[in-house]
């Protein structure tokens, strides 16, 4: 008790009678040692215990904190049932998600595009090569003969 009044009561004073060189000294040597602070030695250690104590303390309360934070975190995904990840909350949301009308347009063209494209291909890979070849061949037959019955010169 006597260490914390002379902390506080000794920097005031300090002030008053001009100080200022001890102060000096504290800064210059980084943590400063008890005589540059105004305490003896065993003042200095119980202070540095102190001050190690609060650190270790402040450590503990924010590890405390930190797991108390994750646990309600853990709580509510669970009860709302809200994936980890922000990939998951569209295929979550399914259906639910609401689109501008503007892009659900482009959307609908573009999914009619590709199942026209899809359609075309699957007709192609169903369709036999041989007999796309010979009904080929059999139209630019037929086309010769129209165009040499209707022109004169062929």
């Amino acid at each position: 008790m006597a260490f914390l009044m002379n902390q506080i009561l000794g920097d005031k004073l300090k002030s008053f009678t001009g100080g200022g060189e001890e102060d000096s000294k504290a800064g210059a040597g980084g943590k400063g040692t008890a005589e540059a602070k105004g305490m003896s030695r065993e003042e200095f250690e119980e202070y540095q215990r102190q001050l190690v104590e609060e650190k270790i303390q402040r450590d503990k309360d924010f590890a405390t904190r930190k797991a108390e934070r994750a646990n309600l975190r853990v709580a509510l995904r669970d009860k709302y049932r809200l994936p980890d990840n922000e990939i998951n909350w569209f295929q979550m949301a399914g259906d639910d998600i609401d689109l501008p009308v503007d892009l659900a347009k482009m959307v609908d063209e573009d999914e009619e595009e590709e199942e026209t494209n899809e359609s075309f291909l699957k007709k192609l890979q169903n369709m036999d090569v041989d007999t796309l070849k010979t009904k080929a061949q059999a139209t630019v037959t037929e086309m010769k003969q129209t165009a040499e019955e209707k022109c004169i010169l062929m």
